[in-house]
């Protein structure tokens, strides 16, 4: 299942539609402005919220948090040793699972990986349109949700990093 994404700068009070391969609007990531730390939520189209994304506030590297309804779904945050290619790694609420985000994620091209098998590839190498970019669901079981949530999260730490 494939998602298109309109590439954009994400900051405080961007919202922008994830539409399917055939064009519809399929999630809405929305941007809230004017809190403390930076804040998303992505919803449904009929303005239900699937899932919150937050940066989290006192953490030694930068960390963000996707949860679902109250609960912590996964936290998102830079490997430490990753010199070539962005690495992340995103731990899963279970505490047992961990889904590893690696590729040029300023290029939008990488990969989500869930021990060794491929979950997810973000690319905008095979679109035709300017300025977008691919959320390729590989897994049919995969939560396209949570994909998209950590697409959303590594992009915005990675651009963080560089204007740091």
């Amino acid at each position: 299942m494939r998602f298109l994404v309109r590439d954009r700068i994400l900051g405080i009070g961007d919202d922008y539609w994830i539409e399917d391969e055939r064009g519809n609007k399929v999630f809405l990531v929305d941007g809230k402005a004017m809190r403390l730390r930076d804040t998303f939520e992505l919803k449904d189209t009929e303005g239900r919220v699937l899932v919150d994304i937050r940066r989290k506030m006192f953490a030694l590297r930068d960390t963000m948090v996707i949860e679902r309804g109250d609960e912590p779904l996964a936290t998102v945050r830079r490997k430490r040793l990753s010199l070539l290619r962005n690495h992340y790694r995103v731990a899963l609420a279970d505490g047992s699972t961990e889904l590893d985000v690696s590729g040029r994620v300023l290029d939008r091209e990488f990969a989500v990986e869930y021990d060794g098998e491929l979950l997810a590839v973000i690319s905008r190498r095979l679109l035709t349109l300017r300025d977008t970019y691919g959320v390729d669901v590989v897994r049919e079981d995969a939560d396209p949700a949570l994909l998209i949530a950590v697409a959303v999260c590594v992009i915005h730490l990675a651009e963080k990093e560089r204007e740091d």
